[in-house]
């Protein structure tokens, strides 16, 4: 079994939906759980701690460990105080979830600075204001893992969701830095694209005629658990996870057209006689990192 005993988490957005289901496996399975909600409406206005409070006496009713944080992941300051109470709550900090979220959907020619600065605050900036912290203490211990929640409608896109979308595929990039930044510590750092019907999903997945039944925010919290626990040997991954299905994502670089610098400059015409070969999806290759992309050209340039 997979088991963590001896294991700190944060879990942010842990009073209600996804982030309750991440909290309640990892403390059935023994990890020391704090719970982080500040408890505002979806839209990300109002506060109040019941959320949270309410995760953590479930969690201790059924004898395990956890404490409630309410601070906001939107500020550096809400970000360091989370991670403040889990290292003088339990002493250490080994599992970090980046899972809170509001939303603010409209379409792009009515977006208010305003909803595009909250949106981009909790998602994308809340990753980084948790994360960094958490990652002096796991470079420090050489053990950490974190998982970030992207979303398919970040990756793929959706209609209405341009500030959701642009921070959740931010969080992709900041993945893909970090699995090498963290390579050298054991540092294991994955994200997911989760479906699942929850307070903040709800109305939107009602109109592609996707239920709660089919998609319940308990299927996504074992394949975030094994990516939070020791088990986890991967870095750098996206799982697309919802309805009892687990895939991982991934972004291709095709082999595309090559014409060779000695040969000329590309032209205009170049491009529009060889579109069918540049926009072919095979052959491919999944690049771990920029390097392999220069690896790619650099066979083609120098044999």
């Amino acid at each position: 079994m997979i088991e963590f005993a001896d294991r700190v988490a944060v879990v942010t957005g842990a009073g209600g939906g996804l982030g309750r289901q991440h909290a309640l496996l990892l403390a059935s399975r023994g990890a020391a759980v704090v719970v982080n909600d500040p408890g505002t409406a979806v839209d990300g206005s109002g506060a109040q701690t019941r959320a949270a409070d309410q995760v953590v006496a479930e969690i201790t009713a059924a004898g395990g460990r956890a404490v409630a944080e309410h601070s906001s992941v939107a500020t550096r300051a809400g970000g360091e105080a989370l991670v403040a109470a889990a290292i003088e709550k339990f002493g250490r900090l080994d599992i970090v979830i980046n899972n809170a979220g509001i939303l603010r959907d409209k379409s792009f020619h009515k977006l208010e600075e305003g909803d595009l600065r909250a949106v981009i605050d909790v998602h994308l900036l809340g990753a980084f204001f948790v994360t960094q912290p958490a990652w002096v203490h796991m470079r420090e211990q050489g053990y950490g893992r974190v998982v970030l929640t992207s979303s398919a409608s970040g990756v793929l896109g959706n209609f209405g969701q341009s500030n959701y979308a642009a921070a959740k595929m931010g969080l992709v990039g900041l993945l893909n830095v970090l699995k090498l930044e963290g390579a050298k510590y054991n540092i294991k750092v994955n994200a997911i694209a989760p479906i699942a019907v929850t307070r903040m999903t709800e109305a939107m997945l009602a109109t592609f005629g996707i239920s709660a039944e089919h998609f319940d925010p308990a299927n996504v919290a074992a394949p975030v658990a094994y990516l939070a626990s020791e088990a986890c040997g991967i870095s750098g991954e996206l799982w697309s996870v919802g309805g009892g299905s687990v895939s991982r994502m991934f972004v291709g670089l095709a082999d595309g057209f090559f014409k060779h610098p000695r040969e000329g400059t590309l032209t205009l015409e170049d491009i529009e006689t060889n579109l069918e070969r540049i926009r072919s999806t095979e052959p491919f290759l999944v690049p771990a990192s920029n390097q392999d992309e220069f690896a790619k050209l650099g066979a083609k340039l120098f044999g």
